[in-house]
């Protein structure tokens, strides 16, 4: 600590002489301590100041010759770390807001919904168009792979993604519609809009 953290003119300098004074005489080993308990430096030096504050609110406590000043500092620096340790653990923990921190999703119900939807549409397609867009997106193939696969040639691949993919969005227009009557429940309506 290079200079007092206090306000001047609130109390003499006296006061000052007499934390400078306890700073300099118990200040190494009150950083110590509060180091080893906090086991972080940082922590420790505001702990130690924060110490050396309430010390100086509390200047009567260091010149009445009562107990030991040292066991006097090193409680209130023990009292300050568990205040703090208690606050931390009585607020829930923060989480950051990275981009890469996944959402926490309570109920997959969307998720199971989104699936039937997504297989009622593809059984409506032909068999060629569902195997074209299996290879191509749940098994995550190229086009050269998914024609390898399938032994039809890259120029059948694309073309026959592109009319089951058209083909999928007309089920998947004609469930909305059947879904949005009144005498259906809601459901495909939301995963589709």
């Amino acid at each position: 600590m290079a200079g007092p953290l206090w306000p001047r003119g609130r109390r003499g300098s006296t006061d000052e002489a007499l934390i400078r004074a306890v700073y300099e005489e118990h200040g190494a080993a009150l950083l110590g301590y509060a180091t080893r308990l906090t086991g972080d430096r940082a922590v420790a030096e505001d702990v130690v100041q924060e110490t050396l504050i309430r010390a100086w609110r509390h200047s009567e406590v260091l010149v009445n010759g009562k107990g030991s000043v040292r066991g006097w500092l090193l409680t209130v620096a023990r009292n300050i770390i568990t205040d703090r340790y208690r606050a931390r653990a009585a607020r829930p923990a923060e989480v950051s807001g990275t981009p890469a921190t996944v959402p926490v999703e309570v109920d997959h119900a969307d998720s199971v919904v989104d699936a039937m939807a997504v297989l009622g549409a593809l059984d409506r397609l032909s068999p060629e168009h569902r195997s074209v867009l299996t290879e191509l997106y749940y098994r995550e193939r190229s086009v050269a792979e998914t024609a390898d696969s399938l032994g039809i040639p890259e120029g059948t691949v694309k073309s026959r993604s592109h009319y089951a993919l058209k083909a999928l969005r007309e089920a998947f227009k004609e469930d909305v519609s059947r879904q949005s009557r009144p005498d259906r429940p809601a459901g495909l309506r939301e995963v589709v809009a």
